[in-house]
C-alpha cells in the first residue's frame, strides 16, 4: 500500500470532507507515514489506519488512529474564521 502513496498527498478522514493535512513522509521499511495535521503539526500514522488511496488522496480510518491524532483532526479547522467570505473576482470571464 505504501507504494501507492506519495509525499504531498492530501489527507482526509472521509471522502467528500475537507482535507485535514498532507503526507509529509513515507517511512519505507516501516508500516507508517508522517502526516502533517493542520494546526497541530506532524504525527506518525500507521499504514493500518489508511482506509483508501485514490486521486492523490489518503483517506484515514478515524477509529484506527490514536487519541492524539484524533484530537488534532478534530481541531484542524479551529483557526479558520467562520465569517470569512472570499472576495469576488474582478476579472471578466
Amino acid at each position: 500500500m505504501q507504494e501507492q502513496i506519495n509525499e504531498g498527498f492530501m489527507v482526509f478522514v472521509s471522502d467528500g470532507d475537507e482535507g485535514v493535512g498532507s503526507v509529509r513522509k513515507i517511512r519505507h521499511g516501516l508500516p507508517e507515514l508522517v502526516v502533517y495535521i493542520e494546526n497541530a503539526g506532524d504525527f506518525v500514522v500507521p499504514i493500518s489506519a489508511v482506509k483508501a488511496i485514490h486521486s492523490d488522496k489518503v483517506v484515514l480510518d478515524f477509529d484506527r488512529l490514536d487519541l492524539r491524532v484524533r484530537n488534532a483532526i478534530r481541531h484542524a479547522r479551529d483557526s479558520e474564521d467562520p465569517n470569512y467570505t472570499s472576495p469576488e473576482s474582478s476579472e471578466e470571464e
